[in-house]
């Protein structure tokens, strides 16, 4: 068993079953918004999402786990985590059975880490998003470059 930041035990099975729907019908997305109320006038957000037809899938996630939330897109339903503590301590505690998106969530955790206390972190962790979004198949042809949105 292992435990997470509340103390809530999960078994490997448990975590193992999570990182392979992620690998297989999730994604692990990060941002950078304008946002007039931070230092550098934008913010850092990671999103990790699981899409499934049968919301029953969906509804273990949120109870095992006690994070994110559902919603119903036009075919399927997202499990999402939007909350950066959320997102973090999942991503840490499914990683090590990741097979597929291990990287994506290595920078993604590295990117919830990160302080940005000057205009280069916030340059470092936009190059780090970009380079999560190349990662991601369905971001290729419409991610935006993060590093010179920063920069204009």
């Amino acid at each position: 068993m292992k435990a997470n930041a509340v103390g809530k035990n999960y078994s490997e099975v448990e975590l193992a079953y999570s990182a392979g729907f992620l690998d297989a019908d999730g994604a692990i997305m990060a941002c950078i918004e304008k946002h007039s109320e931070k230092k550098f006038g934008f913010r850092v957000r990671v999103f990790v999402k699981v899409s499934q037809k049968n919301r029953d899938v969906l509804d273990w996630f949120l109870e095992t786990f006690g994070r994110g939330f559902i919603r119903k897109n036009r075919t399927t339903f997202d499990w999402e985590i939007k909350d950066q503590k959320d997102a973090r301590g999942f991503l840490i505690e499914v990683a090590p059975y990741l097979k597929g998106k291990r990287k994506q969530a290595d920078y993604a955790i590295t990117i919830i880490n990160t302080q940005v206390e000057s205009k280069e972190d916030l340059i470092r962790i936009a190059n780090l998003a970009d380079a999560l979004s190349r990662l991601n198949v369905r971001s290729l042809n419409r991610r935006k470059n993060f590093v010179s949105m920063i920069k204009e």
